[in-house]
């Protein structure tokens, strides 16, 4: 049985006050709950993590460098991150590869950084809102698969998350079929490149708008192991139904 996840990115918001919010989280856990995994800002690593430590919830970054030390001013390596205790680290969001230039052999070279410095990477695939309109999507998603992920891509180390870039903070969310076509479509080219065991073991998370009103019907789609959630993970009432739906599901 994979694995399932639900991870919230805090992108650039927060401060030491909202920590609180994790406390709020793990005191609402379901009884079972999946895999949690909170991304905070970076100078809120070490505080998050100890803020957790007994809890049932992990700490992430929201990036890291692909080597491991050097001039590259105002970077944080792989190693660093791990050494904040944190377990996770989130990799080729769209908002890197747009505003940052980011190219898949970046991403892949930091997936590769992630795993020699014992990390889980969140690898982000997706495309554009002209993309789905030419209806080039499984083409796009393709050469991102292709390009982003390592060779030594396993079920217990690495996680693939499909955030269409046209649903990301817009309220737009694809449809079910939408959503069940490109899980499908990533599953089998997972299988094709890594094999059935680790292929059909790999989390595959949904991203985009994910939302307490629209989490469980997502939860749905077979290929569909949990969510990789933005501005509703901010807040532990809005993170936890999330996350209960998920553990339903």
């Amino acid at each position: 049985m994979r694995r399932k996840i639900a991870a919230g990115n805090w992108k650039m918001n927060g401060t030491s006050a909202a920590l609180a919010e994790l406390a709020a989280m793990a005191a609402d856990l379901p009884k079972e709950p999946p895999k949690v995994v909170i991304c905070p800002p970076a100078p809120l690593l070490f505080r998050a993590v100890e803020a957790t430590r007994t809890t049932g919830i992990s700490i992430g970054a929201q990036d890291c460098h692909m080597q491991a030390s050097g001039a590259f001013t105002g970077d944080i390596s792989a190693e660093m991150v791990a050494d904040t205790g944190a377990a996770y680290v989130i990799v080729g969001h769209s908002e890197r590869r747009d505003a940052h230039e980011e190219t898949n052999a970046d991403v892949r070279n930091k997936a590769e950084a992630a795993h020699a410095a014992g990390l889980t990477p969140i690898i982000c695939i997706g495309e554009a809102l002209e993309d789905r309109e030419a209806n080039n999507t499984l083409d796009i998603i393709g050469g991102q698969l292709a390009g982003s992920l390592p060779d030594d891509v396993s079920a217990s180390n690495t996680v693939v998350a499909y955030e269409p870039i046209w649903a990301i903070g817009t309220g737009k969310v694809p449809s079910l079929e939408q959503i069940v076509e490109v899980h499908d479509y990533i599953r089998a080219e997972l299988v094709h490149r890594y094999g059935n065991t680790i292929g059909n073991a790999v989390p595959l998370l949904y991203g985009g708008s994910v939302k307490a009103d629209n989490a469980a019907l997502i939860f749905e789609a077979e290929n569909v192991d949990g969510a990789l959630v933005g501005g509703a993970s901010l807040k532990a009432a809005d993170f936890i139904p999330i996350v209960a739906a998920l553990a339903k599901s």
